[in-house]
């Protein structure tokens, strides 16, 4: 979420600033006698004095990489603190240990952020822009992370003691891991501008640039594998993706699993973008399977034969004891991972509230033309870099929530049918911290209804968006609005909260729902320029020049 400024053509990477008397001021060449200075560039200025060395001068470089060592050492605490709690005999309701065990999940890759982050600047004090773009996106991830075991416990009624124990090591981690944000930046991105200025890293890959992949084909015969200077490729020889294996799943037997687990299980671990693509054809059919692409498994492309034809389905839901995070048919975590022509659904319908159909947390992740469909929270774009392109998108309730930084392009995103007496919001972003590079970006994108919706008598009010945490940040632009949209566009989440903190902005827009006349008059809500809606393009948002070749998928950089 992004606060308000009052220029129309503020851009939500400079609004991080907006908190700190720093803005526009490169400390990387200072030394500082103690960190009370440095600390009033934080959002925590108090804690982060008390947390950080007194005793001898440091650069913006010590004093962050300080702030990192003690971020993993309150994380790998968390963590112990959480195991503990797992192997007490109270904890005995099953909803309890599945809110503890999303706590230790999220716990866990924060300890993998800010380790990764810790190796990388330990001996530095500069780094490449894709790079520290990538550390930004990560170190965004860690506040997302804690965020999201606080919500899993609050949404548990037997977990209450649990959670009021738990509630001031929550606290320090959330402060620990935005102090740590706010210095890195200071330190390793003082320009925010030097986050896009190199493009295209991947068109020097060995063997030749990769292009545009025809995901239109069928992967039923591998003969589609070609060989360029010594390394497998995917489609036409002028017109590939770089690819190490593929696999092929079929219910009925015919191919290498009958289920779409086996199949990531068995992709290779850690591996680079250099190595290509593991593709796994899901043949047509429908699969009642839970899958997660897990941390490890990274660049996976899974390919099916078609939305409506390749259907992973599943039920859970929050009424039935799940939390919202864990009630996701589809988990997505490993980086680079890419879905094309398939179907996920949470079939559990609006009468059980909360019910996921996608969480996706991997950076650099893409969905192309795939329908995901659900109810209340049916797409959770949970935290770092994902790209969504010619997708359909259904739901009521906060539909599109979470708090990574995501462009849809080209999609279609339908409001259905709630019930009784209930609203719909398309999106609720979950930015929590001003210094994360986090919001929703919504870009040529059709706005509808849904059959149901669209036959109902009409009376269902649906928004644009509600401000689901303080700074919450969402631009829809390019984009056509139907006549379902309330004349106010946006709608609270709870009185006055948040109207002043967030982001929310529109640039032009076409359609019977994009009137702005009666547009809210909140101190967050604006109307675009060219400048403004520039910073929330595929380009500048979430670097995809330098990822989004590879994947074969197309996308528009800019405006249009």
């Amino acid at each position: 979420m992004a606060p308000k400024l009052s220029c129309l053509c503020t851009i939500s990477l400079l609004l991080m600033f907006s908190f700190s008397p720093s803005h526009g001021i490169n400390l990387s060449s200072e030394i500082f006698n103690s960190p009370e200075t440095i600390c009033s560039y934080t959002p925590h200025p108090s804690f982060c004095k008390y947390s950080l060395p007194n005793s001898k001068p440091g650069t913006i470089f010590d004093y962050s990489r300080n702030a990192l060592g003690n971020s993993l050492s309150n994380a790998r605490s968390f963590l112990s603190l959480i195991d503990n709690y797992l192997t007490l005999p109270s904890t005995s309701y099953e909803s309890t240990i599945r809110a503890l065990e999303d706590c230790r999940f999220l716990t866990q890759l924060i300890i993998d952020y800010l380790s990764e982050t810790i190796e990388a600047v330990s001996t530095v004090d500069t780094l490449q822009s894709l790079e520290a773009a990538g550390f930004l996106a990560k170190l965004s991830a860690t506040l997302t992370c804690q965020e999201t075991c606080i919500d899993s416990l609050q949404n548990v009624a037997s977990a209450t003691n649990i959670r009021n124990a738990l509630l001031g090591p929550l606290s320090n981690g959330i402060k620990h891991h935005s102090v740590s944000l706010a210095l890195f930046i200071h330190g390793w991105i003082p320009d925010m501008g030097l986050l896009t200025e190199s493009r295209n890293v991947f068109s020097n890959l060995e063997g030749g640039s990769t292009k545009r992949l025809p995901l239109t084909m069928l992967l039923k015969d591998r003969g589609l594998f070609n060989s360029v200077n010594g390394r497998r490729h995917l489609g036409e020889s002028d017109n590939s993706i770089l690819v190490s294996q593929i696999v092929v799943v079929d219910p009925y037997g015919a191919g290498d699993f009958t289920t779409i687990s086996d199949a990531v299980a068995a992709a290779p671990n850690n591996t680079a973008i250099g190595n290509g693509y593991f593709v796994i054809y899901v043949v047509a059919g429908v699969y009642f399977e839970y899958v997660s692409i897990p941390k490890n498994k990274k660049y996976v492309l899974m390919i099916g034969d078609g939305i409506n034809q390749t259907i992973i389905t599943g039920n859970r839901s929050v009424d039935d004891g799940w939390t919202t995070f864990n009630s996701a048919t589809f988990v997505v975590v490993g980086e680079g991972f890419v879905a094309v022509n398939m179907t996920f659904r949470n079939t559990a319908g609006a009468i059980k509230h909360q019910a996921v159909a996608v969480r996706n947390g991997a950076d650099m992740s893409t969905f192309y033309k795939c329908s995901i469909e659900g109810y209340q929270d049916t797409l959770y774009a949970h935290s770092l870099r994902q790209f969504y392109r010619e997708c359909d998108i259904y739901g009521t309730i906060d539909y599109i929530f979470g708090n990574a930084a995501v462009v849809f392009q080209n999609c279609n995103i339908y409001s259905r049918l709630p019930m009784t007496n209930q609203f719909n919001t398309i999106t609720a972003q979950g930015r929590t911290d001003p210094n994360q590079n986090t919001g929703t970006s919504i870009q040529n994108c059709t706005i509808g209804a849904a059959q149901d919706l669209a036959s109902s008598n009409g009376s269902t009010k649906t928004y644009l968006g509600r401000p689901w945490k303080d700074y919450s940040t969402t631009v829809f632009m390019e984009s056509f609005l139907d006549s379902l949209i309330d004349p106010s566009g946006w709608a609270e989440w709870s009185g006055n909260q948040s109207l002043s903190t967030l982001y929310y902005a529109e640039f032009n827009n076409t359609g019977p729902g994009f009137n702005i006349t009666n547009r809210v008059k909140w101190p967050g809500f604006h109307i675009l320029n060219v400048t403004g809606a520039r910073s929330f393009t595929v380009y500048r948002f979430i670097q995809g020049d330098s990822w989004l070749p590879a994947t074969g998928v197309p996308y528009t950089g800019g405006l249009l």
